[in-house]
């Protein structure tokens, strides 16, 4: 029997990727564990083994192919002794990515297409009676069953629904011209065109702005405010699109608070110098390593979560993940969009490895090489726009984390010390707390607590 080999589910939110690249070739012998694709999913490139021995028989999804489902069947592999033009006939039906289909507007229906292999088996799922049901000509079922009912489910045809998926358009933000404001093939075609598609604010919030009640703005009523020609529209690629989800997502589920401190660093400053001064040098000339305030900013983190364990912690609707230990992310800017890849275990870590790992992690993260273990999950994390002179901000917790820290830059102040004004190396932060999980005095206890981290750096070491 030929085995199918299918596009894998790299991390538990995937839903397609692009085939970016094939390392072997119809024909070539493989075994359990080689490497024979490259897939790209919104934040990181990432290589595919072969679970199965055997020959590549046949491949049907060319490189370079993009929004490939997870679990449609890729190529075929011919097992061991068995005929591999055999094979090739014989596997999977083809599944290449579609591009998304121009939905008709004329009213015919489409001709009815086959169905996709399965790919594993699992029960059905009992159909509903609003539900659209193909007619004897193939198209969509002008009348469901049983008329939908306002609520907050989404109704729509099953051709709809394939063509928004393939579009990255949420259903929710699709209005429906269907009968009862059934969402049918045309309104994606619409959406896709800008008309109709209403705001993700909208769309999170029954049409208006989050928490203010005023009505969202379309891309219709947006785009009637510029003159055409006068700008450039430039697609949303599927990072972008994942990032505006996530935060959107947080902004409406999170009742958020905001602590601020300043934090003295002349300490910090000192202790840095002299640590980096006192570093050795590797094969290349080149010290081992170099501290950053950074560095110092995540251990810090780290070790006030494990002195406050009661914000170290995860919100769910059952119960609160109290987590053992401080995983940190880091925001690092890229081209394209944001990541935050993760120092695992930051408070066990010396400041130096620490650094050395955050290099790594942020070049991989350029190359979109992280895997995702690298920068899901998490129990805090960092954002730092220091570099760029920005004095204070506040930042957008990164779910399911409960908090997020906004470092501000490092800059001479006039303050009081004694009854005297003097200068001091001063750096404003802000916390972002989830009240849902962190109340006021635990945000506070916190920050305090990563302040007396910041200002006295030898209690990083001991």
């Amino acid at each position: 029997m030929p085995i199918n080999i299918l596009m894998p589910a790299l991390s538990p939110t995937m839903e397609k990727g692009n085939l970016a690249k094939w390392l072997k070739k119809e024909g070539d012998k493989v075994k359990s564990g080689d490497v024979i694709a490259e897939i790209e999913t919104d934040k990181a490139t990432m290589e595919v083994e072969a679970v199965d021995e055997g020959t590549i028989a046949k491949i049907l999804v060319p490189e370079g192919t993009q929004d490939v489902p997870v679990n449609n069947v890729i190529a075929v592999l011919a097992g061991d002794g068995e005929d591999v033009k055999a094979a090739a006939s014989g596997g999977g039906a083809p599944s290449k990515a579609e591009k998304p289909a121009e939905a008709k507007t004329d009213g015919k229906p489409e001709a009815p297409k086959k169905p996709e292999p399965a790919v594993a088996s699992a029960p059905a799922s009992k159909p509903t009676a609003s539900a659209s049901a193909p007619n004897a000509r193939g198209g969509e079922d002008p009348f469901p069953l049983k008329q939908p009912v306002s609520g907050s489910r989404i109704f729509s045809s099953p051709l709809a629904r394939r063509l928004a998926k393939e579009a990255g358009i949420e259903l929710a933000r699709i209005s429906g011209s269907g009968p009862h404001g059934r969402i049918v093939a045309r309104d994606v075609a619409d959406a896709k065109a800008g008309k109709g598609l209403k705001a993700p604010a909208a769309a999170a919030s029954g049409g208006t702005v989050a928490g203010t009640g005023a009505p969202a703005m379309s891309d219709q009523q947006i785009l009637a405010l510029y003159e055409e020609g006068a700008y450039e529209s430039i697609p949303h690629d599927s990072m972008r699109r994942t990032i505006a989800q996530r935060l959107t997502a947080a902004t409406n589920s999170m009742p958020t608070f905001y602590l601020t401190v300043d934090c003295d660093l002349g300490k910090l400053n000192a202790a840095r110098e002299e640590i980096n001064a006192a570093a050795g040098k590797n094969a290349d000339g080149k010290p081992v390593y170099k501290l950053s305030v950074n560095d110092f900013v995540i251990k810090a983190m780290a070790l006030a979560l494990q002195k406050i364990p009661e914000a170290n912690v995860s919100w769910t609707e059952a119960a609160m993940l109290r987590h053992k230990h401080s995983d940190i992310g880091v925001a690092v800017a890229l081209p394209f969009g944001l990541i935050t890849p993760i120092i695992r275990q930051a408070e066990l870590k010396s400041l130096s490895a620490i650094s050395n790992e955050m290099k790594d992690l942020a070049a991989r993260a350029k190359g979109k090489k992280l895997k995702p273990q690298e920068y899901q999950g998490g129990t805090s994390s960092v954002s730092n726009l220091g570099m760029y002179g920005i004095k204070d901000f506040t930042a957008v917790i990164n779910p399911p984390q409960s908090s997020i820290l906004a470092v501000g830059t490092g800059e001479d102040r006039a303050v009081v010390r004694n009854g005297q004004i003097v200068v001091a190396s001063m750096m404003s932060v802000t916390l972002s707390c989830d009240h849902r999980a962190i109340d006021g005095a635990l945000g506070a206890e916190l920050i305090t607590a990563f302040k007396k981290l910041i200002e006295n750096p030898v209690m990083m070491v001991v």
